[in-house]
């Protein structure tokens, strides 16, 4: 039986209207589409993947938050 495993994606739009999702627990792990259905897809498809090559940082979510600054 595998091990199920959950993991947090934060999910922003770029400039083009791509969706692009990351996953922090797992270094590397991002993808890209131009629906959010399809974004799920390609982010499970990613996780796998990454999840061949490495181990999941032990990590817990505790939020976003936005920042502004001046630069």
């Amino acid at each position: 039986m595998k091990k199920v495993h959950e993991f947090n994606v934060v999910i922003e739009r770029d400039t083009d209207g791509y969706f692009v999702a990351s996953v922090p627990a797992l270094r590397g792990c991002h993808t890209q589409a131009r629906s959010l259905d399809q974004l799920m897809r390609r982010v499970k498809e990613a996780i796998e993947l990454c999840l061949e090559c490495e181990e999941p940082a032990a990590t817990e979510f505790v939020g976003v938050q936005r920042v502004a600054v001046s630069a």
